[in-house]
């Protein structure tokens, strides 16, 4: 994991923390496009130019940002800001919206997923997605990562089946601890588990991506530091963004740190130069705690 050389002292995330909640207006907006290299040397996604509108008040302006192969991206910044809303365009969560409107260029391996033709079950097996609060189907451990690979016919035996629920287990570092009861509800699992058991699920369905919504935001210190543990080790085979509130966290899984504030991209860039030495005010701001 990442290791910043500038400690963020408690007392600053808690000042992050209140400021998350002041409302800014458009007068407060310090924004002349976004600072930092927006590209990456092996991009697996590349967005570009992307705006999402719901009904008429624009949530995302003119984002554009590539999502690197076996990296971690984390997405910062203050509630509202509209990090959760850029990471649901990336496997079109945001279509299951009435309201929603997503225009620019979002691609995958080079393909446009923003087509009007393009099948959304398909793409959202290749583009993962975590959500901020466990969600275990109402069904076994073993069916809860079997329902997957059923429905995309990714297996044609049990056998089979049964060989990709173990190793989906075991790369999310969940099998020691329930191959015993697999056929017990995966709802009985701790918070933790059952956040493992979800990125298993995930895993199970053989995605290129995987995006996580505040992964941790509902668990304790030790399943949090589990699942960072599993982040880790995920990125040597998937290209992974996250959004979190928690700085620090930013800090300890990801390569590249993306700054938002207002629907906009301000600011991206390694990790370490985001929290050492960002460049624009705002991004200094949020990351000391020194909004106003």
């Amino acid at each position: 994991m990442n290791t910043i050389s500038t400690a963020i002292l408690p007392s600053q995330i808690s000042a992050a923390n209140d400021a998350r909640t002041k409302v800014m207006d458009s007068s407060e907006r310090d924004f002349a496009g976004t600072l930092g290299d927006i590209s990456c040397p092996s991009p697996r996604m590349q967005c570009r130019g992307v705006d999402v509108w719901y009904a008429d008040k624009q949530a995302i302006n003119n984002v554009s940002l590539d999502i690197g192969r076996n990296e971690v991206v984390a997405m910062i910044g203050p509630s509202g800001c509209g990090k959760s809303t850029f990471l649901r365009c990336l496997n079109r969560m945001n279509d299951s919206i009435p309201i929603a409107r997503v225009t620019g260029s979002i691609t995958i391996d080079g393909q446009e997923i923003l087509a009007k033709h393009i099948d959304v079950v398909p793409l959202r097996a290749r583009v993962g997605m975590v959500f901020q609060k466990p969600n275990p189907f109402p069904k076994s451990i073993y069916e809860n990562i079997a329902y997957g690979p059923r429905i995309h016919g990714l297996t044609s035996s049990r056998a089979e089946l049964d060989e990709l629920v173990e190793t989906s287990l075991r790369k999310a570092g969940l099998w020691e601890e329930v191959k015993d009861r697999l056929d017990q509800p995966g709802t009985g699992l701790s918070g933790g588990q059952q956040q493992r058991l979800c990125i298993a699920r995930t895993i199970a369905v053989s995605p290129e991506v995987i995006l996580m919504d505040e992964p941790c935001s509902a668990l304790d210190p030790i399943a949090t530091a589990k699942v960072e543990e599993l982040i880790d080790e995920l990125r040597a085979n998937y290209s992974i963004a996250i959004v979190t509130h928690s700085m620090q966290q930013a800090a300890r899984v990801s390569q590249r740190t993306a700054y938002f504030h207002l629907g906009d991209l301000i600011e991206v860039g390694t990790t370490e130069q985001i929290f050492n030495q960002p460049q624009h005010r705002l991004t200094e701001d949020y990351i000391t705690g020194r909004f106003g």
